[in-house]
């Protein structure tokens, strides 16, 4: 199936959307190439509340998010992963509420850096960021009148986590899956044989809502994610095609695959061009002196 992405979403700054019921979506503003509009944190209950992703260190989005609280208790606060889009005000969101704060762990790169290797993405990184609780695979955990379960979804982060509302189809995939965009998957922070084995256990749970870390509800999860498993696979042959086509280099491939792509995203495409490689190399695929990197000289195997 050819892939659509929905890009017609509507922010609302500064209020609480009700997107399900006792759901409601309140959108940083933080709009750029990689947040869309913002991010979204949730707000769920009715009485005693979970927020998911609380978002930036933003006073505005801080106010915002006591306004849609109303004083009413908050008892648990979920942290999906540990990019500074989405984790940074759970700190001061615990000291107004006295939550503890609940996430797979703190920070952690999805392979060991090498040898004069830097993270292209630690300024996009919450290294301060503990959780009171870490979240293992399957843990459910039970509030006022709702229940959420952890879903482990590694890939754009290591420590990435979608959270389901359990007995509803609810599913809140933060930045594994959004309608309005793929995901980033850039090493070292992520990795790709990892996106997609998330991806397919995600597609085989079957929710029926997915409400993304960026933009509007997913309304058709199985085919839209495998719509995304399909697009992962053409952007596998294409990287492949480029090589035995005589590409060396990630620049070059990115100058072809990524043409029509807004330039200020190439750089994030070259990660994820470098994420597909590594994959492609573990499997035998494509061949590199040493470990695949950003700068390696890359050729066909057979």
């Amino acid at each position: 199936m050819a892939l659509k992405f929905d890009t017609s979403f509507d922010p609302a700054y500064g209020q609480g959307v009700t997107v399900a019921p006792d759901v409601l979506r309140v959108t940083a503003k933080n709009p750029g190439p990689f947040t869309f509009h913002g991010t979204n944190s949730y707000v769920i209950g009715r009485d005693t509340l979970a927020v998911i992703d609380p978002g930036p260190d933003d006073d505005a989005h801080f106010q915002t998010l006591l306004e849609v609280i109303a004083n009413r208790p908050v008892s648990h606060i979920f942290v999906s992963h540990t990019h500074r889009d989405h984790s940074p005000l759970a700190a001061r969101l615990q000291a107004h509420t006295g939550a503890p704060v609940l996430a797979e762990g703190p920070h952690r790169p999805a392979r060991p850096l090498r040898i004069g290797e830097t993270n292209p993405l630690d300024a996009s990184v919450d290294t301060a960021f503990v959780p009171d609780i870490a979240l293992p695979d399957d843990a459910l955990m039970e509030g006022d009148g709702w229940a959420i379960r952890t879903v482990l979804t590694p890939g754009h982060a290591a420590n990435h986590a979608a959270f389901a509302l359990e007995g509803t189809g609810i599913l809140f995939p933060a930045d594994h899956v959004m309608a309005w965009a793929t995901s980033i998957v850039a090493p070292p922070d992520g990795a790709m044989a990892d996106y997609m084995a998330s991806l397919d256990r995600l597609i085989a749970r079957g929710d029926r809502l997915l409400l993304p870390g960026h933009g509007g509800p997913v309304a058709a999860p199985r085919s839209f994610m495998r719509g995304l498993k399909t697009h992962r696979k053409m952007r596998e042959r294409a990287i492949l095609e480029r090589i035995r086509g005589g590409d060396r280099t990630i620049p070059d491939m990115v100058k072809a695959i990524y043409r029509d792509t807004d330039p200020r995203l190439h750089g994030a495409a070259g990660l994820s061009v470098l994420a597909h490689l590594e994959d492609l190399v573990a499997r035998g695929l494509v061949s590199t002196e040493g470990d695949a990197a950003i700068d390696g000289i890359f050729t066909p195997v057979g």
